[in-house]
């Protein structure tokens, strides 16, 4: 009998994605032309869907095509010619929410698999009985699902697919079914054109007797007289402090979903397929969030017993995010899921190339964001676990052969990296390792407030995920943040010792002048060298074995 295994279903928002995502570990993928799919910023054009879904097959794995929209009648007379189109590339699923539009297609196209979409807010058994029944192969569960309905769901319902969301961006309201930003920028979030009107900064203001409206500043003379609090109908007594500062107040910022903390319950009932959201995120984040979940899903299968989400997390806080949360698993939602400090996404890591071409002597990379001298890079490989550390302290341009201290990722410029730069590499497992569309990433400088936003995020993930509470820490924490905004300072530093080519991290990077011929790093070279190929000294490890210049451990 085959093991029952769930698939990792990743988005693709345009073809490079696409193949990201599968080479770095997705079973499947979802994508669609801008049109008709839910996506008006898509990218694929409809020859992109047809190769796209080619490579899918060619790698063994599945792709299935958005048809997901809320139909008008001027969407109508596209259907047929869509149709005809899918007909042609040959999906392995169609993903729809309109009733009307599963109808259609369901009668023309009968050899076609049928998912229901998310949008169809399927949140019961009932209503997946119902969807059963009409003859649908899968249906997408509502991000609003506990895990309990979920088992529930699974016990009633054990003939058909079922798909649930485990991470990503998260709505403020009913699964995307939102109206405000129809009502403030006139995009139609059911459409596919959502302005993300949750997600912008609200400032105070009030409005006279005489009808005029007034900004109301908060200064540092005034600001003992003043105290906003919000209080939900669910919740008396429990006031939310609305602190706005000069970018104002994220009152509907929800943070980030993200399941891997409790991966092991999904896996365990038999979910078919875990939805990963982002169509509009970068290639960076497909290649990193399908690699993360990649792993932890092949390692529960290995060993349930023992599987553990540590290492997988340490990844996805690699790729950027608004901080991390269960979301509806346990039911209600807590304080915790949401943010109202800040907006924008964030991590100590960011994307700095691409693998474009592998020669006989280098690797030839795209960058991505600006790199200097003495930059460390890390490979992150589609095919191994491992990841290998390279110090650069010069870039080699490939249109010209010219050596340059910096390269900005904003002039689509390609560096060729020779692997003579690789001192303590195998070079024919290094090229293996690393084929094309391999990313690299580095280290990113953050300010005093961005550190403290990263600690403040991982606390709340924490409290929420143990169900502890801990006001101290939490206030602790929330008090150092709101510190560091209050002080605005725009300083940068990195999380390892290294500025420029002076600092090193003392893990032992390929290329790293100062620990492979410093005095300091005597000992950590002698316990590195005995080590297997390319693995590294951990953090811990270099700090203790960073000795005095003539003195060892």
């Amino acid at each position: 009998m085959t093991e029952h295994r769930s698939e990792l279903l990743m988005p693709a928002g345009n073809l490079r994605k696409l193949k990201m995502a599968i080479l770095y570990g997705a079973d499947a993928v979802y994508l669609g032309t801008p049109d008709m799919s839910l996506r008006t910023k898509s990218e694929f054009s409809l020859d992109d869907v047809i190769e796209g879904v080619q490579f899918c097959h060619d790698h063994g794995r599945r792709a299935y095509l958005t048809l997901n929209l809320f139909s008008h009648n001027k969407d109508i007379p596209k259907l047929d010619e869509y149709i005809d189109t899918v007909r042609k590339v040959q999906p392995d699923g169609l993903i729809i929410a309109d009733p009307g539009v599963f109808q259609y297609v369901k009668e023309r196209a009968p050899e076609i698999p049928l998912h229901v979409s998310t949008q169809a807010n399927i949140c019961s058994w009932l209503s997946v009985k119902f969807w059963q029944d009409q003859g649908a192969d899968l249906v997408v569960l509502a991000r609003e699902v506990s895990y309990p309905e979920l088992v529930e769901i699974r016990e009633k319902c054990p003939d058909i697919k079922i798909e649930s969301f485990v991470h990503g961006a998260m709505c403020m309201t009913y699964s995307g079914r939102c109206l405000l930003s129809n009502f403030m920028a006139e995009r139609g979030a059911n459409q596919g054109n959502c302005a993300n009107s949750c997600r912008w900064n609200y400032g105070v203001r009030m409005r006279l007797k005489d009808g005029t409206v007034q900004e109301l500043e908060i200064n540092e003379d005034n600001a003992h007289l003043f105290e906003f609090l919000l209080e939900e109908g669910c919740r008396p007594g429990e006031l939310m402090p609305i602190e706005e500062d000069g970018r104002g107040s994220y009152i509907l910022n929800s943070r980030d979903l993200c399941i891997m903390p409790k991966l092991d319950d999904y896996l365990k009932i038999g979910v078919d397929s875990l939805k990963v959201e982002g169509r509009g995120k970068s290639e960076y984040y497909a290649a990193v969030v399908a690699r993360a979940y990649r792993m932890a899903i092949d390692d529960y299968y290995a060993d349930p017993d023992n599987w553990s989400p540590k290492p997988y997390m340490r990844e996805l806080e690699a790729v950027g995010n608004r901080g991390y949360t269960l979301a509806f698993h346990d039911g209600r939602l807590s304080n915790l899921a949401h943010d109202y400090e800040h907006t924008a996404s964030l991590a100590q890591w960011e994307y700095a190339g691409v693998v474009t071409k592998v020669t006989d002597d280098a690797f030839h990379v795209l960058v991505k964001s600006k790199l200097t001298a003495g930059e460390v890079l890390e490979f992150v490989s589609p095919l191994s676990r491992d990841t290998v550390l390279l110090r650069v302290y010069d870039f080699e341009l490939t249109k010209n052969g010219s050596r340059v201290n910096v390269v900005h990722g904003s002039t689509q410029s390609v560096i060729r990296l020779p692997f003579s730069l690789f001192d303590h590499e195998d070079i024919a497992d290094l090229k293996a390792r690393f084929p094309t569309y391999s990313v690299l990433r580095k280290e990113r400088a953050l300010t005093d407030e961005q550190w403290n936003r990263v600690r403040f995020d991982k606390l709340t993930q924490a409290l929420e995920v143990t169900g502890q509470e801990n006001p101290k820490a939490y206030a602790r924490r929330r008090d150092a943040l709101a510190d560091s905004v209050a002080q605005d300072h725009n300083e940068k530093r990195f999380k390892t010792n290294r500025v420029g080519v002076e600092g090193c991290c003392g893990k032992g990077c390929n290329g790293c002048l100062i620990f492979w011929q410093g005095e300091e790093y005597a000992k950590a070279r002698e316990i590195l060298q005995k080590r297997k190929q390319g693995e590294m000294l951990s953090r811990a490890e270099a700090t203790e074995f960073k000795m005095p210049s003539g003195q060892y451990a």
